[in-house]
């Protein structure tokens, strides 16, 4: 398995597929290093040179943001957001979809476990629940 800018990528996958392992690149991207590199598509990637290793790593560090830059960036880019006090900076500080999404329904990923907030209709329930509540 080679390692490129300290990620193993995968061995027995095609290099196209192999480079989307690296945080930062996708389908469109790794087909552009791949071409400009010259490495056929065909190629696995325990097949790569020394040589070909040696230029994607030139590029990706030449002309991309990828892994721990771009997660620093983005984590930045998001602070800012809500320093600022902006909407999408809000929908982040309260874990909630910030891109239009519905939230009534749906949205589950983002919002974690359902709490059901209301009566406790079981008596059982309700004082297990009453004795977790510290008394006033």
């Amino acid at each position: 398995m080679p390692r490129i800018i300290g990620i193993e990528i995968p061995g027995n996958k095609r290099i196209e597929y192999a480079l989307r392992c690296i945080y930062g690149i996708g389908p469109s991207k790794a087909l552009e290093i791949i071409e400009k590199v010259g490495i056929p598509l065909e190629l696995r990637g325990k097949d790569l040179t020394g040589d070909q290793i040696a230029a994607i790593t030139q590029i990706l560090q030449d002309e991309m943001t990828v892994e721990g830059d771009l997660r620093r960036q983005i984590a930045a880019d998001i602070r800012r957001l809500q320093q600022i006090n902006c909407y999408r900076g809000v929908r982040h500080r309260r874990s909630l979809p910030v891109r239009g999404q519905r939230t009534k329904t749906n949205a589950r990923t983002r919002k974690g476990k359902r709490v059901t907030i209301g009566a406790i209709r079981d008596k059982t329930q309700r004082r297990l629940a009453s004795k977790d509540t510290p008394a006033q």
